[in-house]
């Protein structure tokens, strides 16, 4: 089965009846560069995300893969027309420490702020600082941290 056509049966499997189906326009490409609705969402649901939490653009672009700058304003205004696969991991991480953080927090502003908060599991560096080297094993790493906390092994 084509990319295309195994992200369209995932999609459906998933999702209830009544919420739209994607279209070939949000299938990956030949690259796996992501379109349409799809990266869009994502996208936005990204940059709500580095905004509770006080990030700034260029940390924000750092996160993202460091697009270029015109790029990065495109798709912070909305406007959006394919999305690398390399960012796409690089937002599902940022999703999933989101999603840990607000698990394991009571509160949504402590969740928010732990990303700016030291930390001896990680050198004594902010996950921020962590997520900010730069590399998608950055990401890696904080996800795998929280999702070990998650599971009871911290």
């Amino acid at each position: 089965m084509d990319s295309s056509l195994k992200l369209i049966y995932m999609w459906t499997m998933a999702q209830p009846a009544s919420l739209p189906r994607p279209t070939t326009a949000d299938a990956p490409d030949a690259s796996g560069a992501i379109g349409g609705r799809e990266a869009a969402t994502g996208l936005r649901a990204f940059f709500r995300i580095v905004e509770a939490w006080g990030v700034d653009n260029e940390t924000a672009r750092i996160l993202l893969g460091q697009p270029s700058r015109a790029t990065f304003f495109h798709w912070k205004r909305g406007t959006v027309r394919n999305v690398a696969h390399d960012t796409v991991r690089r937002i599902s991480y940022v999703l999933g420490i989101y999603k840990a953080l607000h698990l394991l927090f009571r509160s949504p502003e402590q969740a928010d702020a732990w990303v700016k908060k030291e930390n001896a599991l990680l050198g004594g560096q902010t996950a921020l600082e962590r997520m900010r080297a730069g590399d998608v094993t950055d990401l890696a790493a904080v996800r795998t941290l929280l999702d070990a906390a998650r599971g009871g092994g911290v």
